[in-house]
């Protein structure tokens, strides 16, 4: 997007910078209990750019070789900056990260409340835009709980979750349905439409560091 910049940095290779990074976000994250052991950790630092150089608003954290298919651990948008999409963008990029390795992922649990609030949002964006287009193409596309979590990098689980919070899903005769309703997807679509995502087509990101870099 126009005016932001987004970084890539190595906790191995910057650990003093990360791990200051950590312990300024503790003064916010009441959760936050990371702050020296780094080096598994690759940040991604967003900044606002103007004609002075690049400010920091915000963050997130990825291990280098999630187990578990988490795509974030820890999320911060620094509170002068909030209230301007900025953590919606951290987590549209890091599912864009996500799609790029070809794999589905899932925010570190638990969530903070707040990072939930933000969340349902994002999935409920994404989510919507899958099920409008295949509405529009009914005919061709059968839409499914795997088909949403391959095409939006979105766990199972938190698909399912997000669907059943909009009164997207009926159950009948022991199995599960996507109900699309018209109405249902306008008025969810009008409040998500003014969402700030990361664009894809602007990611240039040549992916982890290789399995045993750091060992």
């Amino acid at each position: 997007e126009k005016g932001l910049s987004c970084f890539e940095v190595d906790g191995k290779d910057h650990k003093v910078y990360c791990q200051n990074l950590c312990l300024l976000s503790k003064l916010f994250l009441d959760h936050k209990t990371l702050y020296y052991d780094v080096d598994p950790f690759l940040f991604y630092i967003l900044c606002e750019v103007d004609a002075e150089g690049c400010h920091v608003v915000g963050y997130f954290s990825k291990e280098k070789n999630s187990q578990e298919n988490y795509n974030l651990s820890c999320i911060l948008t620094y509170p002068p900056y909030q209230r301007k999409g900025y953590g919606k963008f951290l987590i549209s990029l890091s599912y864009e990260l996500t799609k790029r390795e070809e794999k589905i992922g899932s925010p570190e649990k638990p969530i903070s409340d707040l990072g939930m609030i933000s969340y349902k949002s994002y999935w409920t964006c994404v989510l919507l835009e899958a099920l409008t287009g295949a509405e529009a193409g009914r005919k061709n596309v059968t839409t499914s709980i795997r088909a949403l979590s391959t095409a939006t990098g979105v766990a199972e689980d938190d698909v399912v979750t997000t669907l059943q919070d909009l009164s997207l899903l009926t159950h009948w005769k022991g199995q599960t349905f996507i109900s699309i309703s018209k109405d249902v997807l306008k008025q969810a679509s009008a409040r998500e439409r003014k969402v700030r995502l990361a664009n894809p087509a602007c990611l240039v990101w040549t992916g982890p560091p290789p399995v045993g870099r750091d060992k």
